[in-house]
């Protein structure tokens, strides 16, 4: 059965066929085996933060899939009065839809434009993560030349 996130996908990109998910299309084997997993989340989130446009000085800005059902996105910085801030939202995609978890124990499931952009954000994340880090085509899953 397709998973909503791939029903999603499959809508916003036009895709009549169900597209799978697209963390399956990985190889099995580790690509990059001299990185650790945490050095490997560290990459995606350079690559994630970048989709949402330049990150501002004094900004730290991360997004990442942290496991097949879990999405976070980070932003710290120092406000007008010198305070250091700090924002994370989860994202959980279940069969109901994306759960988005918010500080301050807010849970609301995204709709409209708002999951609009999400969908387009982890395609784009996908495209690039896979290209970039694993050198893989996003489609086929098979290694890029070099």
């Amino acid at each position: 059965m397709p998973t909503i996130l791939s029903k999603a996908i499959s809508l916003l990109t036009g895709d009549e066929k169900s597209r799978t998910d697209w963390l399956t299309k990985m190889p099995a084997k580790r690509p990059l085996k001299e990185f650790s997993e945490r050095d490997l989340i560290r990459l995606e989130a350079e690559i994630g933060a970048q989709l949402f446009g330049p990150v501002h000085h004094g900004r730290r800005r991360e997004f990442f899939c942290l496991d097949a059902t879990t999405w976070i996105w980070h932003e710290e910085w120092i406000d007008e009065q010198r305070q250091h801030r700090v924002s994370t939202v989860k994202y959980e995609v279940q069969e109901q839809g994306i759960l988005k978890v918010s500080e301050g124990a807010r849970y609301t499931y995204l709709d409209g434009e708002e999951l609009q952009h999400f969908m387009t954000a982890i395609n784009m994340y996908f495209e690039r993560v896979s290209r970039e880090v694993y050198h893989r085509d996003p489609d086929t899953g098979q290694k890029l030349d070099q």
